[in-house]
């Protein structure tokens, strides 16, 4: 005879559970998706915010939340591909920008409409009427109370190291 114990009072709902085994999940369908126009993730975010305005590679890191090790590593895959180049910037000559070939365009612009797709995929798993609510709460948590990580002390396992500023 199996006995199933009831959770205690005590217990409460393991968020981060929750928020990593879903992220998680959504990388894996997204790397498998924009898999089909042989790019990752990484490299789709990394094109995509240099599509979209004249960037440095520091600002393209910051926006994409990569270090810049992982940031050299994505720019040099993109000019191998033919995606993008650096360039110096017209505005700071110390600085380069990552410009966008004509290729790294339509590349760019094919993988907008995977990654668009995988997202409507999940939010359309939830009714419509909780949609907006789902997105606005993630947000908040985002830019707000989970906006920013805290040191941890010195030894701490399994906690990724945020980047250093560049402020």
């Amino acid at each position: 005879m199996t006995v199933e114990t009831a959770p205690t009072p005590t217990m409460t709902t393991d968020v981060s559970f929750l928020l990593q085994h879903t992220a998680h999940v959504l990388a894996t369908r997204m790397t498998a998706a924009l898999a089909e126009i042989g790019m990752s993730p990484r490299a789709h975010c990394v094109l995509a915010h240099a599509a979209q305005a004249e960037r440095t590679q520091a600002q393209i890191a910051e926006l994409s939340d990569l270090d810049k090790t992982t940031m050299v590593v994505t720019v040099d895959q993109l000019e191998r591909d033919g995606l993008a180049a650096r360039v110096p910037s017209a505005h700071d000559r110390r600085a380069r920008i990552i410009k966008v070939t004509p290729k790294g365009e339509q590349v760019a612009s094919t993988g907008q409409g995977i990654v668009d797709r995988v997202h409507a995929d999940v939010l359309g798993a939830l009714p419509e009427q909780e949609r907006a609510t789902f997105v606005a709460a993630l947000n908040r948590l985002a830019t707000g109370h989970l906006a920013d990580p805290v040191d941890c002390p010195d030894g701490s396992q399994g906690v990724r190291r945020p980047r250093q500023s560049r402020k």
